[in-house]
């Protein structure tokens, strides 16, 4: 007998949470929610509560009618444990090619549950996001064409403290909750003694709230037929589609998300066609995760400057073409900026290749400790147990990051060394976007510590976003490498064998002591200290880290 759920209507508080979740179950081509609160804010509550609302479906293979479920995707899990793999058991016995459901069919009308996504392997939030897109779930490797229906409510939660979703991903959740734990104290009562008696005898509680559990489903059918036939008027679209532009928000996916809420928001109520309202009650849902302008903010009339920590990350150049700059836009840098890439004569990109090939050499040339089943099969049919197991090849990192560290202080302007650092990180970048590789970038000036680029893969054309930016201050240098540590703590628990290139470009004028701090990667000092009396500082940094030291005073 499964453990009882907490009855969803019995939650106190959250309205925005439950609104997400009730329009999610609705329409499913929303594509998910994601939550992010500290712990203590009922957002596992309302998850499993919600898997109680959903009604009967047939099984994604066959025609019985079962229940919702409750399934949560642990952190550990593969890609074979989610979509499906071959079945060894019918396999061994029959000697026949058989697939064998993962957590994606059994979730299959259900709620499918992520902890700490923000935790999760990239690539496994890519594919939770494909089949709850689309609703099918297909498969095919190790020999194997399968498809099957996996539609089902996606709900992934956070706690910021751990790290963020990184941009990219965030937007594919159709909606975004921010909850809060901070109850009023009459609220903070109200949700003991409700625990208090679910504890105490969960079945009687269950039945104090078994009415408005059956209200709540019949509302969520009834939407559901009625979604079918609400209209939006081509206005109200408009006013979608104006209200996402002034958000700035990147691409037509809030558009459509915000459209598809609004639907379903009408349908909620059992209205005929979208209203104001309905857009009104959507649009944080749909915006919170993807606005890059507050409605109180102007529009800028001016070439925006590098983007603050707190806000959605780097707004990317323009990368529609895949042509090498001409003459005219290497022609429209400033006569110095010009010079100063020129005369740069840091080997960065034969460093950077050296490394990645020798590193890629090693990942290629051995094998992982996962048995490559099929092949192990195939090669020993008919006999079994097999004379020898055949092993999965290590393929090469899935990422590789190149984490920047640049001196934004101002002792870094004399010499022009803060104009040069800008040209070194423009090699970098540009080394790395050949490769298809990531990039960050932290400041560190003015006493404090910005994240500048958030991780994205590195963009073609940098240049005229690093000439806006600006250095001044003091120059916070212990505390840019406990961010620095700290963030990459955060990717490492996401992805154990994250392969990560840091660079720091200081002139090293800084009172501050590096000693205990171990970033774990391959560690680049570039040293922008040019002036004609030099402290060396930067020299005894890279000696005290353990780090390769490179200079730009021949540049």
């Amino acid at each position: 007998m499964s453990k009882p759920h907490f009855p969803f209507t019995a939650v106190c508080g959250q309205a925005q949470f439950k609104l997400a979740l009730i329009l999610t179950a609705i329409n499913p081509a929303i594509g998910g929610v994601v939550i992010s609160g500290p712990r203590g804010s009922a957002k596992s509550t309302l998850a499993r509560g919600m898997a109680d609302l959903l009604p009967d479906h047939l099984q994604a293979e066959g025609d019985d009618l079962v229940a919702a479920e409750f399934v949560t995707l642990p952190l550990g899990a593969s890609e074979e444990m989610l979509l499906g793999t071959l079945d060894l058991e019918q396999v061994l016995n029959d000697k026949k090619m058989q697939f064998s459901p993962g957590l994606l069919s059994k979730a299959h009308g259900g709620v499918l549950y992520v902890d700490e996504v923000n935790l999760l392997p990239d690539n496994l939030v890519d594919l939770l996001l494909d089949v709850s897109t689309s609703g099918v779930n297909r498969v095919e490797r190790d020999g194997i064409s399968h498809s099957h229906r996996s539609e089902f409510l996606l709900v992934g939660t956070m706690n910021p403290d751990e790290g963020e979703l990184r941009p990219q991903l965030h937007d594919r959740f159709g909606f975004s909750v921010n909850l809060s734990n901070h109850y009023a104290p009459l609220e903070r009562v109200e949700i003991v003694k409700r625990r208090e008696q679910f504890d105490r005898n969960s079945e009687a509680f269950i039945a104090e709230y078994a009415d408005q559990q059956t209200e709540l489903v019949d509302q969520i059918l009834a939407a559901r037929e009625k979604l079918q036939t609400v209209t939006c008027s081509d206005e109200l679209r408009l006013d979608i589609a104006e209200r996402c532009a002034q958000a700035q928000v990147d691409g037509l996916r809030a558009d459509i998300v915000w459209y598809r809420a609004a639907l379903t928001h009408a349908a909620l109520n059992q209205q005929a066609e979208v209203t104001k309202q309905n857009i009104d009650v959507v649009e944080e849902l749909v915006l919170a995760h993807r606005r890059k302008v507050t409605p109180e903010q102007n529009p800028p009339q001016q070439p925006p400057t590098p983007p603050k920590q707190d806000q959605q990350g780097f707004k990317r150049p323009d990368d529609s073409h895949r042509q090498q700059p001409d003459e005219g836009e290497w022609g429209a840098m400033k006569p110095q900026q010009q010079t100063t890439a020129e005369k740069t004569s840091l080997d960065l990109p034969d460093l950077m290749t050296h490394n990645h090939e020798k590193q890629g050499i090693k990942q290629i040339s051995e094998l992982s400790s996962r048995p490559d089943w099929f092949k192990t099969l195939m090669s020993n049919l008919p006999n079994w147990p097999p004379k020898s197991l055949q092993f999965k090849k290590q393929g090469k990192s899935a990422d590789r990051l190149h984490l920047v560290l640049l001196d934004t202080s101002a002792s870094t302007l004399q010499a022009q060394g803060f104009a040069y650092a800008k040209a070194a990180v423009l090699q970098i970048s540009e080394q790395a976007y050949l490769n298809r590789e990531q990039i960050a970038l932290f400041g560190f000036g003015n006493t404090e510590v910005k994240n500048l680029l958030s991780r994205i893969r590195a963009p073609k054309e940098l240049r005229s976003w690093l000439d806006q930016l600006g250095a001044g201050g003091g120059t916070p240098m212990r505390e840019a490498f406990v961010e620095a540590r700290t963030y990459l703590q955060q990717l490492r628990k996401q992805q154990p064998e994250l392969d990560v290139a840091i660079y720091v470009l200081s002139d090293g004028r800084s009172s501050s002591s590096l000693n205990g701090i171990d970033l774990g990667g391959d560690l680049i000092w570039i040293d922008t200290e040019l002036s004609q009396v030099k402290r060396g500082k930067g020299r005894r940094f890279a000696h005290e880290l353990n780090a390769t030291y490179l200079s730009l005073s021949g540049a």
